[in-house]
C-alpha cells in the first residue's frame, strides 16, 4: 500500500464517495465528476486516423471479477425440471443478467435470455413428462430454484421482478392443451417445424414467416378451449386474445422440445428481437422545460440545447437499447416534443444523436449502442464482463414529420438513417481502469436517481 492506492481500493473510495453524493445531493448529476478526472487519462488508445472499430466496454477489469463467483444455491429439492438440459444456456444468462447491470441490460439482453431459457428448460423436459407446462405449485417451486441457481452465478437477486416474471409464466394459463401428444393432434407439427426450425434472424421480422405459423399454431390450440365449454356449459374464463398468447406460450415449448437448445435460443431470441425492436423501452418524463425553452418564440438557442441536453442525461440513466430501438425513441421523444408546440429540429440545432438514448458506457465512448441482432454479454476471467458497442457513431437522431409514421425497417420507400455497420467483434484497449470505475459510478447515480427522474417536471 505504500506505492500508492490499489485499482479495488480506489473503487471501493469512489462507490462510498458517490454514494455519499446520493444521499447529499439532491441533483445527483455525474457531470461534476467526470469533468474533474483529467481529459487525457480517458482518452481511447487508438489512432485517430484509424476508423472507429466495435467496442467491447469491460464492465469488470480483474480486480472486480468477483462479480461472478460461485456460491451454493438453496434448492427446494421440488422441481422436477431437468437443469442440467440448459447448464450452458444459465450460464449464458447468468453473465447477461449480472448482478450490478442487470437493469440496465433489461429490454435488449437480460430478460429476453432469461425468458428463452425458462421456454427451453420446460421444452426439453416434455421430452420425459410430456407435458408442456408445470402447475401452480411445481411452477412456484422451479421459478423459486431457477433464479437461486442463477444468483449462484453472479446474476442479480431480483431478476423476478425486473423482468417481471411469475409462476403463472412456467403454467399453461388459459390455454387448454399442454399435453404433448394432444398438441401434435391439434396443429400442423410438421409445417410449424418448417416454419421455424431455423429462421433467418434479418428477415423474420419483417416477413414473419415463423410469426405467422406460431400465430397459426396457437390459434387452433386456443380453439379448443370452445370446444371443452360447449361440452359442459362453462362460461368462457378468458378472451380469445389472452387465450391465444398464453398457446403461443405453448407452441413456443413444443419448439424448443423439438430443437437442440442452442437451435431453440437463435429461434426464440430471434423472435422477441423482433418485438423489441419495434418499441422504445424509455419512459418520458414531463418536458414542460423544453417546451419553455425551446417552443415557438424561441430567443435562446444556448438556452434550449441546455434544457435538451439535461432532459436528455436522464434518457440516459434508463437503458441500453438497440440500433432500431434508438430509432423509435428518437421518432417518440420528437413526436411529443412537437404536440407540445415544439417545432423546430432541435436535435438537429442541439446535435443529438441516436447514440444520447441509451446508458453512457464512458467518457471517451459515449452512448453504446447494442447490435439490433441478439446479443450476449461476455465473461472473460482476466478482464470481466463485457459486450459488443458500435462505435460507428454520432449518426444524426431524426426528426419526425407529424404527417408520417416513425420510419420502419421493413418499409423499403422509407429512407432512415444509416445505422451503425453490425458490430465485428473487434476490441478495443481503449478503456482504463479509472473509464470502468466511472461507468460504475454514473451506473449508482443511476440507480440512486431513479426516483428523481421518474418525476422531473421537464
Amino acid at each position: 500500500m505504500r506505492g500508492g492506492v490499489s485499482g479495488s481500493f480506489k473503487l471501493e473510495l469512489l462507490v462510498v464517495f458517490i454514494l455519499l453524493l446520493c444521499f447529499q445531493d439532491s441533483s445527483c448529476s455525474a457531470g461534476s465528476l467526470i469533468k474533474d478526472i483529467k481529459e487525457d487519462e480517458l482518452l481511447p488508445e487508438i489512432s485517430p486516423n484509424a476508423a472507429p472499430q466495435p467496442l467491447l466496454p469491460l464492465f469488470a477489469p480483474s480486480p472486480l471479477a468477483p462479480f461472478t463467483n460461485s456460491t451454493l444455491p438453496k434448492l427446494s429439492g421440488l422441481c422436477t425440471l431437468n437443469f442440467d438440459a440448459v447448464k450452458s444456456m444459465m450460464a449464458v444468462t447468468s453473465i447477461d443478467c449480472v448482478a450490478p447491470f442487470a437493469q440496465y441490460l433489461a429490454n435488449v439482453m437480460c430478460c429476453p435470455q432469461l425468458e428463452t431459457t425458462l421456454v427451453i428448460l420446460i421444452g426439453q423436459s416434455s421430452k420425459k413428462t410430456n407435458m408442456l407446462a408445470l402447475n401452480g405449485t411445481l411452477a412456484k417451486h422451479c421459478l423459486s430454484d431457477f433464479q437461486q441457481l442463477l444468483v449462484s452465478q453472479g446474476a442479480n437477486d431480483t431478476l423476478q421482478h425486473i423482468c417481471s416474471l411469475h409462476p403463472a409464466n412456467l403454467t399453461e394459463g388459459s390455454c387448454p392443451v399442454k399435453d404433448v401428444r394432444e398438441f401434435e393432434t391439434t396443429v400442423d407439427s410438421s409445417s410449424l417445424l418448417a416454419a421455424c426450425g431455423k429462421i433467418d434472424l434479418v428477415n423474420e421480422c419483417c416477413e414473419q414467416t415463423c410469426q405467422n405459423a406460431i400465430s397459426e399454431a396457437a390459434k387452433k390450440l386456443a380453439l379448443k378451449a370452445y370446444d371443452l365449454l360447449s361440452m359442459d356449459g362453462s362460461h368462457v374464463l378468458a378472451d380469445h386474445t389472452t387465450r391465444v398468447n398464453d398457446c403461443k406460450r405453448i407452441v413456443h415449448r413444443w419448439l424448443a422440445s423439438k430443437l437442440d437448445p442452442a437451435g431453440a435460443k437463435d429461434v426464440l431470441r430471434g423472435l422477441s428481437n423482433c418485438k423489441n425492436n419495434k418499441v422504445c423501452p424509455l419512459a418520458f418524463p414531463g418536458m414542460k422545460n423544453i417546451t419553455k425553452a425551446c417552443g415557438d418564440g424561441m430567443n435562446n438557442q444556448t438556452t434550449c440545447c441546455n434544457t435538451v441536453e439535461r432532459y436528455v442525461s436522464h434518457l440516459q440513466r434508463q437503458s441500453f437499447v438497440t440500433n432500431l430501438q434508438a430509432l423509435d425513441c428518437a421518432a417518440s421523444l420528437g413526436l411529443k416534443l412537437q404536440k407540445a408546440n415544439v417545432s423546430k429540429n432541435v436535435y438537429n440545432l442541439c446535435h443529438i444523436s441516436l447514440k444520447d438514448f441509451s446508458v453512457q458506457v464512458a467518457p471517451e465512448v459515449s452512448g453504446c449502442l447494442l447490435p439490433s441482432l441478439p446479443s450476449d454479454a461476455i465473461l472473460d476471467q482476466s478482464t470481466g464482463i463485457s459486450f459488443v458497442c458500435d462505435l460507428n457513431d454520432n449518426i444524426p437522431a431524426p426528426w419526425p414529420s407529424m404527417s408520417q409514421l416513425p420510419a420502419s425497417s421493413c418499409n423499403k420507400s422509407v429512407r432512415i438513417p444509416a445505422l451503425p455497420a453490425v458490430a465485428s467483434g473487434q476490441i478495443s484497449k481503449g478503456l482504463n481502469m479509472w473509464s470502468h470505475m466511472l461507468l460504475m459510478a454514473s451506473m449508482i447515480l443511476g440507480i440512486c436517481c431513479i426516483s428523481n427522474a421518474a418525476i422531473l417536471a421537464y
